[in-house]
């Protein structure tokens, strides 16, 4: 078996090509001068020099350079969970690492036009326009083969509005009060009323004088005359009353396959490069440098751990080693089992750390916060001014 040499009690992180794997913070001065700094923590932290550590340099900074990079990924994995309502959409071209996230209601308003598509007042789903002709006598028509068919074939729409419906009852209303002559049409004129009801009872008369005119005009419309109304059912249409001439019925529809579309069409010609999911949110990983005392103080600790895994690993080859008359046991399955523990132990603890930290834990604190500092300050005496 080759002599293969073991931790010396000393290292030089310059002084190795490619200490670590990866590279990921090879140039970051730091971590290359907190490198050697770990990789003796450790090794006395395992028993040195009372005891033979078999690893060597390169060993430890593998461990460190993986502690500083899931530490990375564990802020990040939960500032994207925090901040992907906000992120949907955005860019994928900026480095969001480090960067401060401002609270916006971009995808809110994204779900919400889903039902402004349904209620017709804005939405990402485009309402189209179209008419048929409507003959004397005829009641029914089948807009599917009267207009789909030719419009839009082999495609599913949903009318959504039909313009058919009486004469407003504010364009109808007879007001005894003004007369119809000349005189009063030109003081409607000289107002701006000139194209619309006569406007002048609105200064002379009391609103709900005016409100219950129109109402008395759309009931004398339903009761007595065969009111303007449809039915709808498939796309099968039939209209009320009778048409007594020929026109143009318009109305508004939409595609079904538009609104079933996972991808609706945006301001952009493509959704390329922008930020959909987990995935892709350009969260890079931190540079060591700009980790506080307290992640730095994780990352030694998860170091440790991982030292322990790969010494444990070493010395599970073996379970023993014959001497003269004895043997020595190893104790690789004990620091499996601690390293085991103590990786679970801190990933716990980060990950508590920064859930106790998200939006809705920081506002429910500051609301805390605030309903104690009112409790508080009424139980204080409050000065009386007398004037």
């Amino acid at each position: 078996m080759a002599n293969i040499p073991i931790w010396p009690g000393s290292s030089s992180f310059g002084a190795v090509t490619d200490p670590t794997p990866f590279g990921f913070f090879d140039t970051d001065n730091e971590f290359t001068s907190s490198a050697d700094k770990a990789a003796n923590w450790c090794a006395r932290r395992l028993g040195y020099p009372i005891t033979d550590v078999e690893l060597q340099d390169i060993n430890f900074y593998t461990c460190f350079e993986e502690a500083t990079s899931e530490y990375g990924n564990q802020v990040n994995s939960f500032n994207i969970k925090d901040y992907l309502l906000e992120l949907r959409g955005a860019p994928t071209g900026s480095n969001l690492t480090g960067k401060e996230i401002s609270n916006n209601l971009g995808q809110v308003i994204t779900l919400a036009e889903e039902y402004g598509v349904e209620a017709g007042v804005g939405g990402n789903v485009t309402w189209h326009t179209g008419s048929i002709a409507v003959t004397e006598s005829v009641q029914k028509y089948n807009l599917d083969t009267l207009f789909r068919d030719i419009y839009q074939p082999n495609k599913q729409i949903e009318i959504k509005k039909i313009f058919f419906q009486q004469t407003p009852a504010i364009t109808r209303y007879f007001d005894p009060f003004i007369g119809t002559g000349l005189g009063s049409q030109g003081m409607l004129d000289n107002f701006g009323w000139g194209a619309y009801s006569p406007a002048i009872s609105f200064i002379l008369q009391p609103m709900y004088s005016d409100l219950l005119r129109m109402q008395a005009i759309e009931f004398n419309d339903t009761f007595r005359k065969s009111t303007y109304s449809f039915t709808l059912i498939n796309n099968q249409l039939k209209i009320f009353p009778i048409p007594t001439s020929d026109y143009n019925l318009y109305f508004e529809y939409i595609i079904k396959s538009d609104r079933s579309n996972p991808i609706k069409a945006t301001n952009t010609t493509s959704t390329d490069g922008v930020i959909t999911d987990f995935s892709n949110v350009p969260y890079n990983k931190i540079e060591f440098v700009k980790i506080n005392d307290v992640g730095r103080q994780w990352i030694f600790k998860y170091t440790l751990a991982l030292t322990k895994e790969m010494l444990g690993n070493v010395r599970s080859k073996y379970s023993s080693i014959p001497i003269p008359n004895a043997e020595i046991t190893l104790n690789g399955a004990d620091l499996l089992s601690q390293a085991s523990e103590e990786k679970t132990a801190l990933i716990e603890e980060l990950r508590e750390h920064l859930d106790s930290m998200s939006k809705r834990n920081l506002l429910e604190r500051k609301k805390e916060e605030s309903e104690f500092l009112q409790e508080q300050l009424n139980k204080s005496p409050l000065n009386i001014y007398i004037g």
